[in-house]
């Protein structure tokens, strides 16, 4: 469900029922732009989706795996949509809000609704998201016949698949192995240190998934050359987050609630302005079995818009940091309490939880609790995977393609993707069929 200043709608995958959604609450003058904007969007997704991003890899072997392997159904999707859809292609690695903007799209609701699915994908607003993510998501979101897919067992599921796959090919993961620096000898990354002294060499490279900031701070100084270390301290950061945890007895929750749930109090101030939208997941809607029976479990979370300096200095003990807490904490409440119904009350829920942007900080090891770089297209971009340290690699947030989960799994396959041989890769791609 989307709770807007406008009123309240369910908002479906697929382009029909969003057209009456419009009607009902912008007029006919925003189902028209929106139409335009499918109309001129939609084409190009052939061509954002021709090359997959399994395929890169940060070497000149991309010229094989991506470059030879997908140029015929590059060139087969510009010739589809003929010399001016070609054109518009050239726009995929330029800000979305320029295509928005050629196409004349003028209604209000329709530019605070793209400015959300901008921000709510990337972390900023339609100016500053490649054009390429966003058609991307529109392909998935409203061409006919999409759908939207939910893991069984909740997004858990998603990491035990990844955890099965990393053992079933002789891997081994480490939990509570708190990493304390980065091991760097004659100019190569041969390993880390653990907090608890224990050495783990590496046999290939060492890569970091941690923010630039986090990652700068686990190298010797020494290592890292100033122009890098300068170039990431001047890089602006994304804000941080409150997140809040409940659990509570299902007994007089609506049986129709959904699973996701977005609120938007006030688009004047923008959907990056603080306190003012708030996410809200009930996996066990869908999943009854992430909770006791008869209980629901509940995320509720302003995405990346609390400012870090409110919290900077505050003691986690202090009754200062509890008051502001309790304070900055009351948006979520009224999310929740809006989208749940009369059957919520706050009072009897049996789990209580406020994060802050110090418990982001603490437990994800993220400078300032940052939702990451604060990149935005057009106006600058976003480091590769390779770093001036000999066998030291980044993927996550701090790199190429950027924030939001599927920008950041595309990093990781990447990185992976230059550290095996060129025919390893191809055998790969040929394997998973694309």
């Amino acid at each position: 469900m989307v709770y807007i200043p406008e009123g309240e709608f369910l908002s479906r995958i697929g382009p029909t029922d969003f057209f009456k959604d419009l009607q009902t609450y912008a007029g006919p003058n925003a189902v028209r732009e929106w139409r335009t904007l499918l109309d001129a969007i939609l084409p190009l997704s052939t061509a954002a989706m021709a090359l997959p991003p399994l395929s890169i890899r940060g070497d000149w072997g991309v010229l094989s795996t991506a470059g030879a392997r997908y140029a015929p159904s590059l060139l087969k999707s510009f010739a589809q949509m003929g010399p001016k859809g070609a054109l518009g292609a050239t726009k995929l690695l330029r800000p979305f809000s320029e295509i928005i903007d050629s196409l004349g799209i003028k209604d209000p609701f329709i530019l605070n609704w793209v400015d959300l699915l901008a921000f709510l994908l990337a972390g900023v607003k339609s100016d500053g998201v490649l054009s390429a993510e966003m058609i991307y998501m529109f392909s998935e979101w409203y061409k006919p016949g999409c759908c939207l897919e939910y893991p069984i067992h909740g997004s858990g599921a998603v990491v035990d698949a990844l955890v099965r796959g990393l053992k079933k090919f002789n891997g081994r993961l480490s939990l509570k192995s708190h990493v304390e620096n980065i091991v760097v000898e004659d100019g190569r990354a041969i390993g880390v240190k653990l907090r608890g002294g224990q050495f783990v060499r590496a046999k290939k490279a060492v890569v970091s998934n941690a923010s630039m900031w986090d990652t700068v701070n686990l190298l010797p100084k020494e290592v890292v050359p100033k122009p890098y270390q300068e170039k990431i301290k001047a890089t602006p950061q994304c804000e941080s987050f409150m997140h809040l945890h409940l659990g509570f007895d299902a007994e007089g929750i609506r049986e129709d609630l959904g699973i996701h749930h977005i609120v938007v109090n006030d688009w004047e101030r923008g959907v990056d302005a603080d306190q003012n939208v708030v996410l809200i997941s009930v996996p066990s809607v869908l999943s009854p079995n992430l909770a006791p029976p008869g209980k629901h479990v509940l995320h509720a979370y302003t995405p990346g818009t609390e400012p870090f300096e409110l919290w900077e200095g505050l003691d986690r003990r202090s009754n200062e940091y509890k008051e502001l807490k309790a304070q900055r904490s009351e948006v979520m409440w009224k999310a929740v309490e809006r989208a749940l119904g009369p059957g919520f009350d706050r009072e009897k829920c049996e789990v209580k939880l406020v994060g802050t942007p110090l418990t982001h900080q603490r437990f994800l090891r993220r400078n300032r609790g940052t939702y990451g770089p604060a990149i935005k297209a057009g106006k600058g971009s976003f480091p590769g995977h390779s770093t001036p340290i000999s066998q030291l690699f980044c993927c996550g947030d701090s790199t190429f393609p950027g924030i939001g989960v599927p920008a950041v799994a595309a990093s990781g396959a990447i990185v992976a993707n230059t550290l095996v041989s060129v025919s390893q890769h191809s055998e790969l791609l040929d394997a998973v069929g694309i």
